[in-house]
This record gives structure tokens, C-alpha cells and sequence, in this order.
């Protein structure tokens, strides 16, 4: 009895390896934001300029690879004066196999948070104004991971004016949260043992 019990407690338990995390930084700058009420905000010709969490970390002007999405539509405020967009839209990193980065989509996915994508407008004291967007994303990464704690900030400046619907962009940030290879092959042997023990039990 208390081996099935101690076989149940294990079977439950490892699982739980699997939700340890580590993050990968995505990094953008340049490309133009462009948006409207009806259809989001949709960001175009970012270059992918740093990604942390590779070995060593990653960093090139240019070359890199890109970063594009669009929002849905806005649900409160205005383009100008900040509000919230819905989720929704889509959301792209690709890898341009240069200066060190990897080949290919490295990530692709959906706004997707619980609140909605947030745009927010700051003047400072010299009445200078930048916005800033905010939102969850869910999506897959090159690996095959389906994630749900990605987050996404973007930042534009506007000076003295307010967002007419297109402007440059500043920088931009994608932390992506991974499950760690340690913890998957963790989850692995301790599934290999697992079945053994299940084995032998059924033998005796």
C-alpha cells in the first residue's frame, strides 16, 4: 500500500518540473508604428537589434532578423490621448541567420492577456510626449513551446505633437518565459523511472 501511494505522490509530483522557466529577451528598434481606431496598431521594418538568454547573448544594429504585429481594434480612449486595444492581431519575431542569430521564425503568436493591450501617454516637463504600449502575448516559440507569459512593451516618441496615426519608433522588448532543458529532461527520466517501478510492482 505505501508503495502505491509513494508511486502516486511521485507520478503527480513530476509534472511540476516542467513549469520551471527561464526568459528569453527580444530586443527591437526602428520601423514605423502606424494605426487607426478600426484597424489597431500595426508595426512594420523593426529590426531585431539584441535577444538575451542565448549564450553569450546576441547583439547587432542590423541584421538580426525583424519584429512585426498588429492589435485589435482600439476598445477605450483615442490613437492620441492613449486608451486600450483588444487582443487579438498577431505577433512575429523572425531570425535572419546573421551576425549570430538563429534562422527562421522564432516566435509567432497573439495578443492574448487577461487586460487588454494598454497605450499610454506621458508628457514630461518640457511638454515632450511618448506613448507607451503594453500587452500579453500567447503563442509558439521556434522550439515548439506553447507560451502564455510573454510580455511586450513598445515605446514611440512624439515630441511636442501627439500620435497622428504614424511614427518611428524608439525601442521595443519581448520577454519570453521557456521551459528550461533541465527541467525537461527531468521530467523525462523521472518518467522513465516511473514506468519501471510500475513494472516491477506489476510483476511481483
Amino acid at each position: 500500500m505505501k508503495k502505491i501511494l509513494l508511486l502516486a505522490v511521485l507520478a503527480l509530483a513530476l509534472p511540476t518540473a516542467m513549469f520551471a522557466t527561464s526568459s528569453i529577451d527580444y530586443s527591437n528598434s526602428g520601423g514605423t508604428l502606424t494605426g487607426s481606431a478600426t484597424a489597431g496598431l500595426t508595426l512594420s521594418g523593426s529590426d531585431l537589434s539584441q535577444i538575451r538568454g542565448f549564450p553569450g547573448g546576441i547583439m547587432c544594429p542590423t541584421g538580426c532578423g525583424s519584429v512585426t504585429f498588429t492589435t485589435g481594434a482600439l476598445l477605450s480612449g483615442s490613437l492620441s490621448m492613449g486608451g486600450t486595444f483588444a487582443n487579438g492581431g498577431s505577433f512575429t519575431i523572425m531570425g535572419s541567420g546573421m551576425n549570430g542569430a538563429p534562422s527562421g521564425v522564432l516566435f509567432t503568436g497573439t495578443f492574448s492577456g487577461p487586460n487588454p493591450v494598454t497605450w499610454t501617454l506621458t508628457t514630461d516637463a518640457s511638454g515632450n510626449h511618448s506613448y507607451t504600449l503594453q500587452g500579453s502575448l500567447s503563442g509558439t516559440t521556434a522550439s515548439g513551446f506553447k507560451t502564455t507569459g510573454t510580455t511586450f512593451q513598445l515605446t514611440v516618441s512624439t515630441g511636442q505633437g501627439y500620435f497622428q496615426g504614424a511614427v518611428g519608433v524608439a525601442s521595443g522588448n519581448t520577454n519570453i518565459l521557456v521551459p528550461e532543458p533541465g527541467s525537461l529532461g527531468l521530467l523525462g527520466t523521472g518518467l522513465i523511472g516511473l514506468a519501471g517501478l510500475i513494472r516491477r510492482k506489476l510483476k511481483a
